[in-house]
C-alpha cells in the first residue's frame, strides 16, 4: 500500500502550510509520498493550491515520492518534458498518472492499480485492495 500525504498534510488539514516545501519535507521525513499542486507560469514552476505561491525548479519535482498534480494546462505540458510523476484531474472519476496509476476522484475506486482519495470521507468503501491512498489524515492508516 502506498501512503500519500495530501499537500503535506498527515494528521489533518493545515491550509496555512499546504504545498509549502518545508511542510512537504516533514511529510516525506515521516515516510510518506506527497501529492503536490504544481503550476507553470512565466516559464517558472510553483507550488500552491489556488494559485502559484512557492517557486521551485524542475529538479525539485524529480522526486520519486511526489505525485505532481498539474493545476494549469501549462504545468501539464511542462511536466511532460521533465522526469517527474504527474497527472491532471478535476471532476473526472478517473485519470491516469504518467506512471500508469489510476488516480480516482473522491468516492470512486477503480481497482488494484488505483489511488483512493480521502478514505476518511468514505468509511463504507473497502480500499484495502487498491495500490494506495491519498489523505489529509494519512498517519492514521499506517
Amino acid at each position: 500500500m502506498i501512503y500519500i500525504s495530501h499537500r503535506g498534510n498527515t494528521s489533518g488539514k493545515n491550509v496555512n502550510n499546504e504545498n509549502h516545501p518545508d511542510f512537504i519535507s516533514k511529510a516525506m521525513n515521516k515516510g510518506f509520498d506527497v501529492e503536490i499542486d504544481v503550476w507553470f507560469v512565466n516559464n517558472t514552476f510553483s507550488l500552491g493550491h489556488d494559485k502559484p505561491e512557492y517557486e521551485i525548479n524542475s529538479e525539485y519535482l524529480n522526486n520519486t515520492k511526489f505525485w505532481c498534480h498539474a493545476k494549469n494546462p501549462e504545468a501539464l505540458e511542462a511536466m511532460k518534458n521533465i522526469n517527474c510523476h504527474f497527472f491532471w484531474h478535476e471532476e473526472d472519476k478517473f485519470t491516469l498518472t504518467s506512471k500508469g496509476y489510476i488516480w480516482s476522484y473522491p468516492g470512486n475506486l477503480a481497482g488494484k492499480n488505483s489511488i483512493f482519495l480521502f478514505p476518511e470521507n468514505y468509511p463504507k468503501i473497502d480500499f484495502k485492495f487498491c495500490a494506495g491512498i491519498c489523505s489529509d489524515f494519512v498517519e492514521k492508516y499506517v
